[in-house]
């Protein structure tokens, strides 16, 4: 049902409704696009395309613009993906290797980084920091009755935080009891409480620290919510989100951070990037927005999602280069880093 030209008018149809954001009719087609086809053809096969569900016509005496379907056709079957210029890769490469030491860091940089270039909102979520491991344990001086603990872990997370010790108690020795013990375990409840109960069977360090050590060990990560954005006034710009309600809707759900974790790291693994146009979102907020993401992996686990966020008529070929050039970059180093490149 869909011949070539058929096609090109859909692909001509998208590319002004991106630009324009106003509904497009045969005529300006036929004017701007080299089809070699009169307005009256391009209106018959704009009457094909909107029987095969490709085109809707929001109001009766407007013109047509693509639903869901077409630009699902589009991206899936003949969208050319765009190309960054040499400043752009370069911006994308520094931004990234400048922070790669340091995840949280990244994610938060390369949210930036995307904003910029293609204005939508970009988001990034990692995994929460209970999947991180402990590094080190420095317990310091702190009043009469606790000790300050220092949590460092192999993320890079520090975390300081006062548990109770014995007056008496020598804290350079608790200290290296507490990193023997626990150094190289992951901040969760199992491999914690496993540690602990060898640590306790020794008596080796007092039972109110060791408590105090382990729950605060537990909590430290468990409620924070690992999700950066970038531009989030960016798709409030855009004439799709001129009524109030759904702005509102919209910016919403972009400053729930528990959302925005469950939005971009639900499903994840589904290969280079993950489109999710329109009503294809599974989110009520979303369904008026289109959802790039794309994921990162360390030794084959996932650690986290970046994506990007915009109105349903988004520049999905600028949009999926600036996302594809990142992620292949990041996967790249921490492959290296991780001993997986």
């Amino acid at each position: 049902m869909l011949n070539d030209r058929r096609i090109r008018i859909l692909e001509a149809l998208i590319t002004e409704y991106i630009t324009t954001a106003e509904p497009i009719g045969s005529r300006t087609i036929a004017k701007k696009y080299d089809l070699g086809v009169s307005s009256a053809t391009v209106r018959n096969e704009m009457s094909d395309l909107y029987d095969l569900g490709l085109i809707i016509q929001p109001h009766a005496s407007s013109g047509r613009i693509p639903s869901d379907k077409g630009y699902r056709l589009y991206v899936d079957s003949f969208m050319r993906r765009g190309e960054l210029m040499p400043e752009q890769e370069d911006f994308l490469r520094q931004t990234i290797e400048s922070n790669i030491s340091h995840i949280g860091y990244l994610m938060r940089e390369t949210a930036k980084a995307i904003a910029a270039l293609t204005n939508y909102t970009a988001v990034a979520a990692k995994t929460s920091a209970n999947r991180d491991k402990i590094k080190h344990i420095q317990l310091l001086p702190f009043d009469e009755k606790n000790a300050l603990m220092v949590l460092i872990t192999e993320g890079k997370s520090v975390k300081n935080l006062a548990v109770p010790v014995p007056r008496q108690a020598d804290l350079q020795t608790l200290s290296a009891e507490l990193n023997g013990a626990f150094s190289g375990a992951a901040l969760e409840g199992g491999a914690l409480a496993d540690r602990a109960a060898l640590l306790a069977s020794r008596g080796a360090c007092p039972p109110e620290t060791l408590s105090a050590v382990v729950k605060v060990m537990g909590e430290s990560s468990a409620d924070e919510v690992y999700v950066y954005t970038s531009g989030v006034n960016n798709i409030l710009a855009f004439p799709e989100f001129s009524n109030i309600e759904r702005a509102k809707e919209i910016f919403n759900a972009l400053e729930d951070k528990q959302f925005l974790l469950s939005l971009m790291t639900k499903g994840h693994g589904g290969g280079d990037l993950q489109i999710f146009i329109g009503e294809e979102n599974d989110d009520a907020p979303m369904r008026n927005c289109s959802v790039i993401r794309g994921d990162f992996k360390a030794a084959g686990s996932f650690v986290g999602s970046i994506g990007i966020i915009g109105p349903t008529r988004m520049d999905y070929s600028q949009a999926t280069a600036v996302l594809s050039s990142i992620v292949r970059r990041i996967n790249t180093l921490i492959g290296a880093f991780s001993g997986d490149g």
